[in-house]
């Protein structure tokens, strides 16, 4: 009963902000809202994104977002997220790539709210395995602000224990904001189409130089008349 009520005002709310879906995979960990950037932010590859500037915010895919269980995540579950937190990314690369009406989206950004402040470092190591960096917020957070975000951790509070309650923990409603961005020149570089292609080249040139990655039966080379042996 309240997993349905929370998911009809979850449909509403991304329904009021925006919110879309950029591919229809299962294994997708995000969606995105289109927004104009209010600040100047400078990254760390010289990407200057002034306001007005169109960026991706990434919201997680609650429903996809892969569960553990009682005993908390486990490396299997680790190991789980990261491979489907780096195909999201490629695909989202995909998805920007294809549209010419997304041309001038300029990064990638997300106000995560998986951790509390004391943890903020660790969510920020994380991501940058990815090469998300942290920024700084520009303002004190005002008591407005702080009570929107009490309201979403209640809202986020409600999902975790509707749909995965073996993760829901006595300082959820402590979950700070980490703001981080992404280049659209790093998503290109790192997740874009040539670098997929790269690694497919790389592991197949590592398949016919490595006998024990050869399909069984497959035959090496002849040697060509007069190469030493």
């Amino acid at each position: 009963m309240v997993g349905s009520h929370v998911g009809a005002l979850d449909d509403r709310l991304r329904l009021w902000y925006g919110v879309i879906e950029y591919t229809n995979s299962p294994e997708c960990l995000f969606r995105i809202q289109l927004i104009a950037s209010g600040e100047i932010y400078v990254l760390s590859d010289g990407t200057c994104i002034q306001p007005g500037d169109r960026v991706a915010n990434l919201h997680v895919w609650n429903e996809q977002f892969p569960r553990f269980g009682g005993n908390g995540p486990t490396l299997a579950w680790a190991r789980r997220v990261n491979q489907a937190f780096e195909f999201s990314l490629r695909e989202l690369a995909r998805f920007l790539d294809d549209r010419r009406d997304l041309d001038g989206v300029v990064a990638i950004c997300a106000n995560m709210s998986l951790e509390p402040a004391e943890r903020s470092a660790q969510l920020t190591r994380f991501v940058g395995r990815f090469g998300f960096e942290r920024i700084a917020a520009a303002d004190p957070r005002s008591l407005r602000q702080q009570m929107h975000w009490l309201g979403e951790n209640i809202l986020i509070s409600m999902m975790v224990l509707a749909r995965n309650a073996a993760a829901l923990r006595s300082d959820t409603l402590r979950r700070d904001r980490t703001l981080v961005f992404l280049s659209r020149r790093e998503l290109r570089r790192r997740y874009g189409v040539a670098r997929e292609e790269a690694l497919k080249r790389a592991a197949a040139v590592r398949v016919i130089i490595d006998p024990a990655r050869r399909p069984r039966g497959a035959r090496s080379a002849a040697p060509r008349p007069g190469a030493e042996l």
